[in-house]
């Protein structure tokens, strides 16, 4: 069986809401997940690489990556708690972390060959923020950029990310990406007190050759690759929820070239396109191509 083209590092887990008080709801997410199963439905070979418990909820993570067409060979079990982001209030947000069973995550484990194949792998969230896991995948990151593929990054800002993070984890991924992508909330944290231009200019000052994709929500969003600066309005829809939107952007914007799209206009459209398919649906919505297709010919 051929190795996939992409694969996607880091965390999957189940997002336990409080709707109201003392009501609950499970759903399966975690921003690098919710990017590989993207990926994969809009038509690239993709494989989520992290582990999952052998529990309920992590038989939940497994059908989904599945039914999504992920490679299954490297989405691993283990016999641990699982990952769950317990989340009191979303207005304003809350929330708090529990469980270990993605710090499990062995690199030995992946599939022979993996590297060789491989053409792009995207890192993000909170499992480099979580040790040791987060340290491991940084060196899978510089192991990755060395071997002459593609590191796409995107910091996804939570607030488990110390100082340490900032200081260590998030200049080394900087370093090592070719494509970054953030919001403007991630880009409010990480640069506090400065304004959206300045930070900007940290950032690019931090490795000048990246392209950086920065989202602004129903603003849209702003690609910044060389000297050139492009825009990209919101497509606007019926929305239902805007969890998952912006990893749906990023998926859209790292299949577009595989997909043979290749103007950088085109890619933002295609970008934007996917977070519209997104918001359409409640809950983290991996778009399939032929939804995207379609909202683009509407």
């Amino acid at each position: 069986m051929q190795l996939p083209t992409v694969v996607v590092f880091g965390e999957a887990l189940t997002d336990v809401v409080q709707h109201s008080p003392g009501h609950w709801q499970g759903y399966p997410g975690g921003a690098p997940w919710n990017v590989a199963r993207a990926m994969s439905r809009l038509g690239v070979p993709t494989a989520f690489a992290g582990s999952i418990s052998t529990d309920s909820l992590g038989d939940e993570l497994a059908e989904q990556s599945k039914a999504a067409g992920l490679d299954m060979r490297f989405l691993q079990r283990v016999d641990a708690d699982p990952l769950v982001a317990i989340v009191p209030s979303s207005h304003p947000p809350r929330y708090f972390f529990a469980g270990e069973a993605d710090l499990h995550f062995d690199v030995q484990q992946l599939p022979e060959g993996w590297l060789d194949s491989v053409e792009l792998c995207h890192f993000s969230c909170i499992s480099l923020a979580r040790q040791p896991l987060g340290d491991r995948l940084v060196e899978v990151a510089r192991m990755v950029k060395k071997h002459g593929k593609i590191v796409s990054y995107d910091p996804n800002w939570r607030n488990l990310m110390d100082s340490r993070y900032r200081e260590v984890t998030f200049p080394a991924m900087v370093g090592f990406a070719h494509i970054i992508k953030l919001s403007d909330e991630d880009l409010r944290q990480i640069y506090p007190g400065l304004s959206e231009e300045e930070a900007l200019e940290e950032l690019r000052g931090m490795n000048a050759a990246a392209q950086i994709l920065f989202t602004r929500g129903a603003e849209g969003m702003v690609l910044y690759e060389h000297d050139a600066k492009v825009e990209q309005a919101a497509i606007a829809i019926q929305v239902a929820d805007t969890v998952g939107a912006g990893d749906a952007s990023m998926a859209g914007w790292l299949v577009s070239s595989f997909l043979g799209i290749q103007e950088s206009r085109a890619r933002l459209q295609f970008s934007a396109a996917c977070a519209s398919v997104s918001c359409m649906h409640s809950g983290a919505y991996a778009p399939s191509r032929e939804e995207v297709t379609a909202l683009l010919s509407g």
